[in-house]
């Protein structure tokens, strides 16, 4: 483990030592589940952006790709619990 300083304004540092002891915790691991808990959501929202460029890539490459129409459709049969043919894609119209 290692050691960072890290400074805080003090209006920020009174908030932190209150919302800690709301959450019956200390400062210190307030402060470390916070930016843990911040990290996780980085990490999280790189990969959902991660993997809409490669479908993008791959909707560009191939020109295929489901009309929301078609995908909303099936998911609200999806939703109610009825079964429903999953859509299949189609060529992009110009």
């Amino acid at each position: 483990m290692s050691t960072t300083t890290i400074r805080l304004p003090d209006d920020l540092k009174a908030r932190v030592v209150r919302a800690a002891k709301r959450a019956g915790t200390t400062s210190h691991n307030f402060i470390l589940e916070a930016i843990a808990e911040k990290t996780e959501q980085q990490d999280w929202r790189d990969d959902f952006h991660d993997t809409a460029d490669r479908r993008y890539t791959d909707i560009a490459a191939s020109g295929r790709t489901i009309p929301w129409d078609d995908m909303r459709s099936w998911l609200l049969q999806r939703m109610a619990g009825q079964p429903a043919a999953r859509p299949t894609p189609k060529k992009l119209s110009r």
